[in-house]
């Protein structure tokens, strides 16, 4: 892979403006792969990147992260007592491991496919118009009642496995994760601020996996555009979030579901006309 600083400038931005929102930052920048010099960035310089949106994660909600860590690491540690705050930061703790479960399991399981197979456009093009169509209807007919302080264990669960589900670029972890909690009736906001929170070790660990799975292959040419990349997924990831949070709490995802659609049926026409190869 040869990515220039300029390309890895678009590519930080695209990640940073895609991570957050519904529609599949993996797909995006898979979709980019083929207008590049180099071609497809792969899914190393995906992951990487990542680490810099995620980063932006822990700036965001560094307060809840601070509070959560301290009470599960007291608990676990046998603290005598813990305030009802506490114990719950401390439920919240256990949650999101539970959450993240499904996503190492099956991406240690399905690492080969992932980098091949899963990484057709087509399968990208089939996700983002499916399960664009599934957010919509889960939008429609969620109750939108439950808060994220009532998150169930079960409900914990289906969450890490809805994540799991954007190994396939295409999905959209936020996507996935957001559509579930929207059919299982809880909040837009609890839906978002949980998926947040459940990405941060899958995604972090993800990252760091690939850095020092391809550390060899890093070299300053390809070092370079990696941390440039990174630094403006951070950058711009962190201005989504602060927006999203708020638009979510009062919006639906319509103009989402609408751009996921039309951006699969766009890729289709590209594969179909040759402009682009899966």
């Amino acid at each position: 892979m040869a990515v220039t600083i300029v390309e890895a400038l678009l590519l930080g931005l695209l990640q940073g403006l895609t991570e957050f929102l519904p529609i599949s930052s993996s797909a995006h920048l898979r979709m980019a792969g083929p207008f590049l010099s180099g071609g497809d960035p792969g899914a190393a310089f995906t992951a990487v990147v990542q680490i810099g949106t995620e980063a932006a994660v822990l700036l965001y909600f560094r307060k809840d992260i601070w509070r959560i860590a301290t009470a599960w690491l007291g608990a676990f540690a046998g603290r005598a007592s813990q305030n009802e705050e506490q114990r719950a930061d401390t439920r919240m703790g256990w949650l999101i491991i539970i959450g993240t479960l499904p996503i190492a399991i099956l991406g240690v399981l399905l690492k080969d496919s992932i980098e091949t197979n899963l990484r057709s456009l087509y399968i990208t093009a089939t996700m983002l118009i499916g399960f664009g169509l599934l957010l919509g209807l889960a939008d429609r007919i969620g109750a939108k009642r439950i808060p994220l302080s009532k998150l169930s264990w079960r409900d914990g669960l289906i969450f890490g496995f809805a994540q799991a589900m954007a190994l396939v670029p295409g999905v959209s972890r936020s996507g996935g994760t957001i559509t579930a909690g929207l059919l299982l009736g809880y909040t837009r906001e609890a839906a978002a601020r949980y998926s947040f929170l459940l990405a941060i070790p899958a995604v972090l660990a993800s990252g760091f996996y690939q850095l020092l799975r391809y550390w060899s292959e890093f070299t300053a040419d390809l070092a370079l555009p990696t941390l440039v990349a990174t630094l403006t997924a951070f950058v711009s990831g962190y201005g989504v979030i602060m927006v999203f949070l708020r638009l979510v709490s009062s919006h639906g995802y319509g103009v989402f579901v609408v751009y996921r659609v039309a951006l699969g049926l766009l890729l289709l026409g590209l594969l179909a006309q040759g402009v682009i190869t899966a």
